[in-house]
């Protein structure tokens, strides 16, 4: 599954002021990816802020981003939740024309146990038409995908092709590594760490930051990949404080205040999250026309 090695995009779903979808906003930061040069788009994971969208909403967004991306890039739909058959329910009427894969966090608030993990995703794979990425992310769902469940399910479910990890803990990444089998994608769920876990074996990552800064961003993973880390390491340390001020007042505020100075959309976001502070805002500007000039 070489089409998700690289620079994976979790694409902000842009809004109006009156709160409805962007659309035309949308298909300009379609547009701004593919030619960023990311070799991937995700619809609708965090950082889409599903989580405040209805069916419906849903439905159209992606409808849409796979027309407007017109297969110019694989695409990666964001499905999960912590009611597995609701899940499978929203899987199986997925309407997957355009779509290569499906991404799909571990259950949040329920803190299940490990089995409960494994028996949730086997479940979700054996009723899904597309190939499956994992994705763990305690500090969201409050419960870890242990590196043990991580490559059971690799073994025992074929269609579970990789683990989206956002654990920030090396050592889960290590064993993931040691144990997975041969073809079981390791993909960078944090900006910051996806140099550092190319080098242990990742193929790559699926970012926020991408969101404003694609070229910037897939260049350094490119020269990661290659095992160019002298080439990499300044671009890395340069996307550093960009990147802090990304998640300083939460995700995707931070990125929408990047994408609306550099004219892609605009900056609003659904309540419970709030826009930017006017510091912050002030800061992200400077930094953002630093990495660009």
């Amino acid at each position: 599954m070489n089409k998700f090695h690289g620079t994976g995009v979790a694409l902000v779903t842009p809004f109006n002021a009156d709160g409805t979808v962007d659309y035309d906003g949308l298909r300009r930061l379609i547009n701004h990816l593919i030619d960023g040069k990311v070799e991937y788009l995700v619809s609708l994971g965090t950082t889409g802020e599903a989580s405040t969208l209805n069916k419906d909403e849903k439905k159209k967004i992606w409808e849409f981003t796979a027309e407007v991306n017109n297969s110019r890039l694989p695409l990666v739909a964001g499905i999960g939740g912590n009611d597995t058959v609701e899940v499978i329910d929203s899987i199986r009427t997925f309407e997957a024309n355009g779509y290569d894969a499906i991404l799909s966090a571990s259950p949040y608030y329920n803190k299940p146990t490990q089995e409960g993990i494994y028996q949730h995703y086997k479940a979700i794979s054996e009723s899904s038409p597309l190939a499956l990425l994992l994705y763990n992310v305690p500090g969201r769902t409050a419960s870890n995908v242990s590196p043990e469940t991580t490559c059971r399910l690799a073994a025992d479910c074929k269609n579970i092709i990789g683990t989206k990890e956002a654990s920030g803990n090396f050592d889960q990444f290590n064993q993931i590594m040691r144990d997975k089998p041969a073809d079981f994608m390791l993909i960078s769920g944090d900006d910051p760490v996806a140099m550092p876990m190319i080098s242990l074996g990742a193929v790559g990552v699926i970012s926020v930051i991408g969101n404003a800064l694609p070229g910037q961003l897939s260049d350094m993973i490119r020269l990661s990949l290659k095992g160019d880390y002298a080439a990499a390491l300044p671009q890395h340390l340069k996307l550093i404080e960009f990147t802090r001020m990304m998640f300083a007042e939460g995700n995707p505020a931070g990125v929408k205040a990047a994408l609306k100075h550099l004219g892609v959309c605009d900056d609003y976001v659904r309540l419970p999250l709030v826009t930017v502070s006017e510091g912050l805002r002030k800061a992200i500007i400077t930094e953002t026309n630093k990495i660009t000039a």
